[in-house]
């Protein structure tokens, strides 16, 4: 990012995976230009007020223009990324202001003119997709004035040039790329002082554009070399591929179990040495092809820095973590749990969802949870803080910590325990989530 040279970044949910001190030491090592109006750091012993880490905007003059450029992120990553904001005593560090986020960006609009900004474009890590704050970039658009602008990313939207018209009857316009940087945005303001946006497909660019940066280009493949010799070995077989997809392209990983779940989760209870395990849909990213597979393979599979914790749980908070996060059904949720050591059944008759639980035996026999006894469970630390809809885990006594990270977990398993073949009770799921 640093080679690039970037003018303005915002901040998304993931950056702050790694929570946020391992975040804000990155941006300064960088010197990245941040900007963010909604996150905060709360009070403490050594700062007994809120205070801003980094500025609600940056103004930049761009060609006999001076644009303003105004940072915002998703108040929802207070609940995917929850473990980030409170730390191990249980205590809020840091927030991003979800109550009064409209007059928070007027604020941040208002001085930006006042400090001769000619436009106002807002980084947008909002999203389209209504959320449990109701709050999007077109939202955003029609309760303030004076943007010209919102440049959107979180919920993967291509957008060309969405016309709205904000609350003083001004037009704004919102543009989303898509993901995976299929598109360039581009922004441009004319001669005329007009403002048009249009997507780039990357695919359809001339070599001679693509190779342009040449000292991005050096550096984007030092590291690629650097990780290509880290993750080119082999490390089993498999027969048939590890899913996530539905036969339509959904993501079933986030709405019912698929054979990856089960894989994974077996890799969390045998490395763990619990009697339970349990994986979010969402920290389960992509499909393995069949045939022989790498490090870097597993990796994709299981991307985050996550670590495997063991923590102790009532049969009661079992049942209370599994039902949060089956409330969604059928849509898409990257808190859906697929699970090990366990089988549980949906009702979607029912208000409430999950009807039952049934522990494993080593005798592969099955008996119901005894909701006043503790189990053993072994997921990831993300889970276990707390992280969407696993607030029932914060609290959970915490038997083994940061025991290996989660893709290191399945490495292992499939190398100590499978003998680096997926056998075949992995081709199908095994019937551990039962939906009626």
């Amino acid at each position: 990012m640093q080679s690039i040279g970037y003018d303005a970044i915002t901040l998304g949910n993931h950056e702050f995976d790694y929570q946020i001190d391992r975040m804000s030491q990155l941006i300064d090592q960088a010197a990245l230009p941040i900007t963010s109006c909604n996150f905060i750091a709360l009070p403490d012993s050594i700062y007994p007020n809120p205070r801003q880490p980094y500025p609600s905007y940056i103004i930049r003059t761009i060609g006999k223009y001076k644009v303003a450029f105004i940072g915002i992120t998703t108040p929802t990553a207070l609940q995917s990324e929850e473990y980030a904001f409170w730390d191990k005593q249980g205590r809020q560090t840091h927030d991003l202001l979800s109550d009064n986020i409209y007059q928070i960006v007027q604020t941040a609009v208002d001085q930006a003119r006042s400090q001769g900004a000619q436009y106002c474009i807002v980084l947008s890590h909002l999203g389209e997709q209504d959320n449990n704050s109701h709050i999007t970039s077109h939202t955003l658009a029609v309760a303030t004035y004076g943007i010209d602008a919102i440049l959107d990313g979180h919920s993967h939207s291509v957008i060309v040039g969405d016309q709205l018209t904000n609350l003083h009857g001004k037009p704004v316009i919102i543009a989303q790329t898509g993901t995976a940087f299929k598109n360039i945005g581009k922004l441009t303001i004319d001669t005329q002082g007009r403002l048009t946006t249009e997507l780039l497909s990357t695919a359809s660019l001339p070599e001679t554009v693509r190779s342009r940066h040449t000292h991005t280009a050096t550096v984007v493949d030092s590291i690629k070399a650097l990780v290509a010799r880290e993750t080119s070995q082999v490390i089993c077989h498999s027969d048939f591929p590890i899913r996530i997809l539905d036969d339509t392209g959904r993501q079933a990983v986030r709405f019912s179990e698929t054979n990856a779940g089960d894989l994974v989760c077996d890799a969390f209870r045998a490395i763990g040495n619990s009697q339970i395990a349990l994986c979010n849909g969402g920290g389960i990213r992509v499909e393995l092809p069949s045939g022989d597979l790498t490090y870097g393979d597993i990796i994709s599979l299981l991307p985050f820095e996550n670590h495997l914790e063991v923590i102790q749980v009532t049969g009661q908070e079992l049942y209370d973590a599994l039902e949060a996060c089956s409330q969604s059904y059928p849509e898409s949720n990257g808190q859906f749990a697929q699970v090990s050591g366990i089988r549980y059944t949906i009702d979607t008759r029912s208000a409430k969802r999950v009807t039952s639980i049934e522990l494993l035996n080593p005798d592969s026999t099955y008996t119901p949870i005894d909701l006043q006894q503790t189990y053993t469970l072994c997921t990831s630390d993300y889970c276990a803080s707390g992280g969407g809809t696993y607030d029932k885990f914060k609290q959970c006594p915490k038997l083994k910590t940061n025991i290996c990270r989660y893709s290191d977990a399945l490495k292992q398993y499939i190398i100590d325990f499978l003998g680096g073949e997926i056998p075949p009770q992995y081709a199908q799921p095994q019937g551990r989530i039962k939906i009626i």
